[in-house]
């Protein structure tokens, strides 16, 4: 799944592979304890949290891996923590979905929380 056509958080984990379900049910659990129910939505064709036009955090289930886009100042953040884990300027990239670190995961979303508090 690349860009999903979901209306709904709900309808994209329904799309899910049985394989990656257990990982994303955990990173939404993350997402939804961080920032809110009130603030989850689709945008761009994935879950993603915060405004619609611009969300502070969203994650996709891609065809060869699940990406969390969760900006540069939280991978810069964690820089040290990321190496060996593919990553762009401000994208995660799991190929497998128990590679996943969540302590880190977590950590992240408190960064990005922090930042959209203004903290």
């Amino acid at each position: 799944m690349v860009q999903s056509k979901a209306t709904s958080v709900d309808d994209f984990m329904l799309e899910v592979s049985a394989e990656r379900r257990p990982a994303l049910d955990r990173l939404r659990a993350l997402c939804l304890g961080t920032f809110g129910a009130e603030h989850e939505l689709m945008a761009f064709g994935m879950p993603a949290y915060g405004p619609p036009k611009l969300p502070w955090i969203a994650f996709n289930s891609q065809k060869q891996h699940i990406s969390l886009y969760a900006g540069q100042s939280a991978l810069e953040a964690y820089a040290d923590r990321l190496a060996g884990v593919d990553h762009g300027k401000g994208c995660v990239r799991w190929r497998r979905p128990e590679a996943m670190d969540f302590d880190l995961i977590a950590e992240m979303l408190e960064h990005v929380q922090a930042r959209v508090r203004g903290a």
